[in-house]
């Protein structure tokens, strides 16, 4: 860990945790690392992410000595906390991770974070789904959760995107929406519920170096739409290395003469989550990558190497390859199967959490796009909180949020 960061209790390699030669953390740091349990039924309808009916219930969150939010569910950004808890050291990772909800975007990033299921008493970084979240149809995480590693990776967790919990939790009994999205006149709560998913999608292709876009099956093409939208509405955010003041920076900076030309835009890696036995299968994957390259081809997003990949079919492909063989560090899809309540799977591909831990050990070596200029953890903090603000002030989303008005198809 980087010299001047207090310890953050259970943040480390996998295992580390229940190493027999270290006494466990003392409970205040670990609850601190997790999300607030869910209250009790009586607390006002309250839920674990703040919510409550037409959001009265959602500052309540704030003052949990469990949150740690980069955005809070009242959509403002928040950086005093999460300050002493970065360095001045500039050799960090940001990845981030964007989906619907029930996908395992928390898992997949407690995954990435390190965290060790198996030892007694610790709570993950990121909340998961219960059963009782479940039954209640909620989400967990709302606004943008963040975590920092012991390998200096700053993992940023959002709340799901199309998710009709996030849309109950912030619509007024009026139908208008409780959260200022954007600035200027009130919204309709379901029209500030689409902003909201685009607007996290902008963020985090403004901030992060890799954007993982978690998705359920084969083919969501809501989930692929939403990311062209957001390719078509990030304009004039700058990268936010070029948005800090430090001198020293700017002298170690080995770019300098490119600074500004290109906008900058986070690399891509799709997770399809919950897969079944037949949607595995090397050609499949294939087909995947040709379909993706394609469709995103116009985008500002790089997509796999040059779009040509060959036409496929079970029959071109060896009956020996297995996905495995069609894995790099520069890969930009993942495929998980559904996790069974024991964590094993009736097909040959490996288990769950076998293929987590895969995902995680190519995800954190896959070289990633960097930052125009050299720039330390907590200017990337205080950069990423300005870039928030004019992703909530940007003209070009909210032109576009008048076109949405005026198609008729969300209230007025």
């Amino acid at each position: 860990m980087a010299a001047g960061a207090p310890p953050l209790a259970g943040v480390g390699d996998r295992g580390s945790s229940s190493s027999s030669s270290h006494p466990p953390p003392p409970p205040p740091p670990k609850i601190l690392l997790a999300k607030p349990p869910l209250p009790p039924p009586s607390s006002s309808g309250a839920d674990d992410d703040g919510g409550g009916g037409g959001g009265a219930g959602r500052s309540r969150q704030a003052t949990q000595p469990g949150s740690l939010s980069l955005v809070s569910d009242a959509w403002e950004v928040h950086t005093d906390k999460i300050l002493p808890y970065l360095t001045e050291n500039n050799d960090f990772m940001v990845i981030g991770v964007i989906g619907p909800t029930g996908v395992g975007k928390s898992t997949i990033m407690n995954e990435l974070y390190g965290y060790d299921g198996s030892s007694p008493g610790m709570l993950p970084p990121f909340a998961t789904q219960t059963e009782e979240i479940k039954a209640m149809a909620k989400h967990c995480t709302a606004g943008i959760d963040i975590r920092i590693s012991n390998e200096r990776v700053i993992l940023l967790d959002t709340q799901p995107v199309f998710s009709p919990s996030v849309l109950i939790d912030m619509m007024k009994p009026d139908g208008s929406s409780a959260i200022p999205i954007l600035s200027g006149d009130p919204l309709s709560g379901d029209l500030a519920h689409e902003l909201m998913g685009i607007q996290l999608g902008v963020f985090l292709a403004s901030v992060c170096n890799i954007l993982l876009v978690v998705s359920e099956g084969i083919n969501d093409l809501s989930m692929w739409d939403l990311i062209l939208t957001v390719d078509l509405l990030k304009h004039n955010i700058p990268d936010p290395s070029l948005l800090t003041s430090s001198t020293t920076q700017d002298k170690e900076n080995k770019n300098d003469n490119q600074s500004g030309i290109e906008d900058y835009i986070a690399d891509l890696c799709f997770v399809h989550a919950r897969l079944r036995e037949q949607d595995f299968s090397p050609s499949k994957l294939m087909v995947l990558k040709r379909v993706l390259e394609k469709h995103f081809k116009s985008s500002s997003f790089s997509i796999g190497s040059s779009g040509a990949t060959p036409q496929v079919s079970d029959s071109s492909v060896p009956s020996s390859m297995k996905i495995e063989d069609l894995s790099s560090n520069q890969q930009d899809i993942y495929l998980l199967p559904l996790r069974t309540p024991d964590n094993s799977t009736n097909f040959e591909y490996r288990t769950c959490p076998s293929m987590l831990g895969m995902l995680r050990d190519q995800i954190l070596s896959r070289p990633s796009r960097s930052f125009s200029k050299n720039l330390t953890e907590r200017d990337w903090l205080r950069s990423s909180a300005k870039i928030w603000d004019m992703v909530k002030k940007s003209p070009v989303i909210s032109e576009y949020c008048k076109t949405l008005q005026d198609s008729g198809v969300f209230r007025n």
